[in-house]
């Protein structure tokens, strides 16, 4: 792979679906349970990158600053629309926001148009307060 970025072809994974653990990617601490391989970023604009939750993994909500897509390469994540497995496409909008879990463990391929801005615990209290 690292050499396709510094000869300037393109990054290519086949048969990914069938890819034992993924072999290659160089995985790095995301969040708890969460690991990421990132592709390519570009500070404030476009970035993609391979996630992988570990059984029971979350993720905290955050709210979508621009488009988010996110291909679901392996197991299953659940959020506020349902369960997603594997070969499942979602597309979430800018301004939509969601919180996600992977009990089983998953991989996905997502790719930001914006970076997110994560929602804080405290937030998230205080907004369930004034609920009437």
């Amino acid at each position: 792979m690292d050499k396709a970025l510094n000869a300037g072809g393109p990054l290519e994974w086949t048969n990914i679906f069938q890819l034992p653990d993924l072999a290659g990617a160089n995985w790095e601490r995301f969040r708890e349970g969460i690991e990421i391989h990132r592709l390519y970023e570009s500070g404030d604009g476009p970035s993609a990158a391979l996630l992988r939750y570990a059984p029971g993994a979350s993720l905290q909500r955050h709210i979508h600053r621009g488009h988010e897509h996110i291909l679901v390469l392996r197991g299953s994540q659940i959020d506020d629309a349902g369960e997603h497995s594997a070969g499942t496409l979602l597309v979430y909008m800018a301004g939509s926001s969601h919180a996600i879990t992977s009990p089983g463990g998953c991989v996905v391929l997502i790719i930001w148009e914006r970076p997110v801005a994560f929602v804080p615990v405290q937030k998230l209290e205080e907004v369930a307060i004034e609920i009437p």
